[in-house]
């Protein structure tokens, strides 16, 4: 067996959330959004954390997290018809953003909801590889993990990139970009649908 293919695992327990919470952590550190939202390193470091447990509760609740075996990848997915609840999202936004960015912010992201398919699909909401670990098959580990599940049920899966970067990454993996949003201040971002082979 091929020691550098990385097997996925199902993030369970308050460690293993804590774990991958940390993971996405550093590995957004660079994101153009991220660091729009807090270009301040300590805001950064203070409010990051809490958005990130608020986008991926009903994930860790569905069972539809995970994580590479070694823990430096992660992924949380939403599976059909489970939807993140937006109250706490909407609690960090306005008490951790800047007053005049939170309207961007909140524009932002309601667009995003334009372009997913109406039928039933999978959303990944966050996948991160800590920095240090690039380029050795971790994104593509956890992607292809999720999507044989995709074709298998014959379901379609949307993300949107907040990194011009990761979009040939996701292209690789079928995803197509249908769109480019940007609002105000805030960077592009990207859009993208893959349905099932």
């Amino acid at each position: 067996m091929d020691m550098n293919v990385k097997s996925v695992a199902r993030i369970s327990g308050q460690a293993e959330i804590e774990h991958a919470i940390a993971t996405l952590v550093l590995a957004f550190a660079t994101d153009p959004v991220a660091r729009w939202m807090y270009d301040d390193p300590d805001q950064y470091l203070l409010h990051i954390p809490r958005l990130f447990r608020a986008l991926g509760r009903s994930s860790f609740e569905a069972g539809a997290a995970q994580c590479t075996n070694d823990g430096i990848g992660v992924a949380i997915w939403l599976p059909p018809g489970v939807h993140g609840d937006d109250g706490p999202l909407e609690a960090v936004i306005a008490e951790s953003i800047a007053q005049e960015r939170q309207a961007e912010v909140a524009a932002l992201f309601q667009q995003t909801e334009q372009y997913r398919p109406p039928e039933p699909h999978w959303y990944l909401s966050l996948i991160g590889v800590e920095a240090l670990h690039r380029n050795k098959g971790c994104g593509a580990a956890l992607l292809q993990h999720r999507l044989r599940q995709c074709d298998r049920e014959r379901l379609p899966a949307y993300l949107w990139s907040s990194n011009p970067l990761n979009i040939s990454l996701y292209e690789r993996h079928g995803f197509k970009v249908s769109g480019t949003i940007q609002v105000g201040s805030s960077p592009s971002i990207f859009p993208m649908l893959r349905c099932p082979r």
